[in-house]
């Protein structure tokens, strides 16, 4: 009589062998598959340690949220949440507290970028939230605690703002106090030296005011000394002095790059600025900082970014799921070698139950 083959005698002793195999596979892979299913929500919750950043961009004074329009566009194609809440503009500690509460709605990580006084209120805001993973800073303060922002922009020259200043008296039902505005005819070379002036000259007539107590506001703390941040420094900066960026991003030891740009980097250099946050994402092409010649040494290579941990999960459970296969598989044919062995002279072995 001719002896079954071995692979006979695995599908008799174990006819569902193959669909264990294929359902344990599927098993394995899908479970971790939701990990990365897409951009965090802002329903709040529990952070979810494998989901995507949510990105939040907070402005500064003398404009609004939609001077990240480029930025925004940039990082929705590539699949990012993002948020441009308001910023209020009437004072560190309520501008903070305001952002602050803004933040703790958003359900997993958060990429928190500030531009200009947005960066004093997003070192404030982001104290203490775990879920804040990465700073972004655009031509941006960053006071450490107990300083204000007149008495950082007084350590350096080169800023031209103080003297471009108008001072406007208001009053609500809950006092009074003084506005700043930039002079319309000053705003273009103070502010956005390097947008048409056509441009800047609505967003001109459009700024948002800043309470003049925000400049000496002390800020309440400084989320950078213990969370990962990044920097840009504006070169042609005329409203924060270049060298008080670089003072800053060193003090930090923030990841930086330096580029030829006006105050307004994020609407005149939309591509570098969306970079730098997809790097404090860590989802950009390479984990090094931009190495273009505007570019200039990281001041911290080794501090981290946010992990990009779908993708690794997923190849795991493909293994999982071949291991699966092998030890089904390895079991079937140690079983069916023993029973062979055991009983060499049973014509009717293969078929025995």
């Amino acid at each position: 009589m001719t002896m079954p083959s071995t692979a006979d005698l695995i599908r008799r002793r174990f006819p569902h062998a193959s669909a264990a195999v294929l359902t344990v596979a599927l098993c394995t892979v899908a479970v971790p598959a939701s990990a990365d299913s897409g951009p965090a929500g802002t329903t709040g919750g529990d952070t979810d340690a494998g989901a995507r950043p949510t990105v939040v961009l907070v402005h500064g004074a003398f404009a609004d949220a939609s001077g990240w329009n480029g930025v925004i566009e940039r990082l929705q194609g590539d699949g990012y949440t993002v948020l441009a809440p308001p910023n209020p503009l009437r004072g560190l500690a309520s501008d903070s507290t305001y952002i602050a509460s803004v933040l703790k709605n958003i359900k997993g990580p958060i990429v928190l970028a500030g531009h200009s006084y947005g960066g004093a209120v997003i070192s404030s805001a982001a104290a203490g939230n775990p879920n804040v993973k990465s700073l972004v800073y655009v031509s941006a303060f960053m006071p450490d605690k107990g300083e204000a922002l007149g008495q950082l922009a007084a350590k350096f020259p080169g800023s031209e703002l103080n003297s471009a200043l108008s001072p406007t008296p208001f009053e609500t039902t809950s006092g009074k106090g003084t506005d700043l505005y930039i002079q319309p005819a000053k705003f273009h070379d103070v502010f956005a030296a390097d947008l048409p002036a056509k441009t800047a000259a609505v967003m001109s007539a459009a700024q948002r005011p800043i309470a003049a107590s925000a400049f000496t506001d002390k800020a309440l703390a400084a989320a950078w000394r213990t969370i990962p941040s990044w920097a840009l420094v504006a070169k042609q900066d005329k409203s924060i002095a270049p060298d008080l960026e670089r003072f800053e991003a060193e003090r930090a030891g923030s990841h930086t790059v330096e580029i030829d740009s006006s105050h307004v980097a994020m609407i005149s250099h939309p591509d570098t600025v969306t970079d730098l946050i997809r790097d404090a994402a860590g989802s950009s092409s390479s984990a090094s900082a931009p190495s273009d010649s505007s570019a200039s040494s990281d001041a911290s290579a080794g501090k981290p970014a946010l992990a990009d941990t779908g993708s690794r999960s997923l190849a795991l459970a493909g293994l999982g799921a071949v291991a699966a296969a092998a030890v089904l598989t390895g079991a079937g044919l140690v079983l069916v070698t023993r029973r062979r062995r055991d009983t060499p002279s049973d014509p009717d072995a293969s078929t025995a139950r």
